[in-house]
């Protein structure tokens, strides 16, 4: 079980390739938690929005996402994933080999997706995962797996916590910082969070 200690709301500032902010209301149901988001940026001279419901389990597993998403003045888009809890994925009811052994969705738009694996490595006192993830991005109508790894890197102490992570498939690395609750405070070059 995930701890009940998440925030009713939260904020982050995006930057980097894109300007913008999202901003995300949690709320505990019976069973698991509801996320609901938007984010709303400029990137490449275009504005875009992309609005999220993410539904978690008990364990803090993605269990459905619903996401749609509006790029300059092309048509919307909407997506529906569900999991089964135990790897398998449907997206638009189509079941997804690909998207085997997932068991978290990670927006391009989102900061709060990095939070879901890192959330499960603190509450089980772990200090690295490999994190497969249903990726969605912004500015393609598919879905696609995403491996990724996360390490810790500090915040043993009295500070925040830390973790590398890494996306082979983008060449990308960043040491991401997190709250307590395992929110991301400070993703360099993407996101950082806005406090009240």
């Amino acid at each position: 079980m995930i701890p009940d200690d998440l925030p009713a709301t939260a904020a982050w500032i995006h930057s980097g390739g894109r300007s913008g902010f999202e901003s995300v209301a949690l709320r505990r149901e019976p069973g698991g938690w509801l996320v609901v988001g938007s984010t709303t940026a400029v990137e490449d001279g275009a504005a875009w929005w992309q609005s999220y419901e993410i539904r978690l389990d008990g364990r803090g597993l993605t269990e459905r996402v619903h996401v749609r998403t509006r790029v300059a003045s092309e048509p919307e888009r909407t997506l529906a994933l569900v999991h089964d809890g135990a790897g398998s994925w449907t997206v638009d009811g189509v079941r997804t080999d690909e998207l085997d052994g997932c068991l978290d969705v990670d927006l391009e738009a989102s900061a709060l997706t990095n939070a879901l694996p890192v959330r499960r490595l603190l509450v089980a006192g772990r200090a690295a995962a490999n994190a497969p993830a249903a990726f969605v991005p912004v500015h393609a109508p598919d879905v696609r797996r995403l491996e990724q790894r996360y390490v810790r890197a500090g915040g043993t102490g009295d500070g925040p916590p830390a973790f590398d992570y890494t996306a082979p498939a983008f060449d990308f690395a960043a040491r991401i910082t997190y709250d307590g609750a395992g929110l991301v405070l400070d993703y360099p070059g993407i996101a950082r969070r806005s406090r009240p």
